[in-house]
This record gives C-alpha cells, sequence and structure tokens, in this order.
C-alpha cells in the first residue's frame, strides 16, 4: 500500500484558491503572532500567504521593494522594519480586499 503525501505549499496555494477566507485567517493570524512576540513563525505564515496569493514579484512592485529584499525579510532569519512588515502587511490586505479590525483584549 503507498502512501499519498502532498506538498504543503501546494494544499496551501489550493486552500487559498477556493477559500478566500482561508487566506484572510493566514494573515490575521501572521498579524496576531507578530504581536503576540512570535515573529518567526509570523515571518513563515507570510511567506506562505504572498506564495500563495501576491507572489514576490507583485509584491515588490506594490511595496516598491526588491523582491529578494522580501524574500529575506520573510525568510526564517529575516528582520524586517517596522515599515518593511507595515508595507507588506497593507500590500496583502489590499491584494485580499480585507480590513483588520484590531482589539485589545485585557489579561486577567
Amino acid at each position: 500500500m503507498s502512501t499519498i503525501t502532498r506538498d504543503y505549499k501546494q494544499t496551501v496555494v489550493e486552500r487559498v484558491e477556493r477559500d478566500p477566507a482561508f487566506a484572510q485567517a493566514l494573515l490575521d493570524e501572521a498579524a496576531t503572532l507578530f504581536l503576540s512576540g512570535e515573529p518567526d513563525t509570523a515571518r513563515l505564515v507570510l511567506r506562505e500567504l504572498v506564495n500563495a496569493t501576491v507572489g514576490f514579484e507583485q509584491l515588490a512592485e506594490l511595496t516598491h521593494k526588491p523582491s529578494k529584499s522580501l524574500h529575506r525579510m520573510l525568510s526564517p532569519n529575516g528582520n524586517p522594519s517596522m515599515d518593511n512588515l507595515a508595507a507588506i502587511f497593507a500590500a496583502i490586505k489590499n491584494w485580499l480586499q480585507v480590513t483588520f479590525d484590531v482589539r485589545v483584549v485585557a489579561s486577567a
């Protein structure tokens, strides 16, 4: 009996294509991870979202940043500035045609 495995990146792309709410959930998750102090995971989620939606070449045009720089920023060892993160989030948000609804929840 053979085992069928799917490429993770292809699975994300297919899910985003058929379920726009999934793309928005990934963007929300990336923002939440950044704000919760988990930038490494947030960058990886953003990277997958870019690959599944706008692509790095189009993101480069939208952010006016070189594609290679964007790849480095969203790599496991990337260290994007706040300005660059804001530009990336804004470009993806506009591409997906979604808005952010930011809520602050007080911790107990």
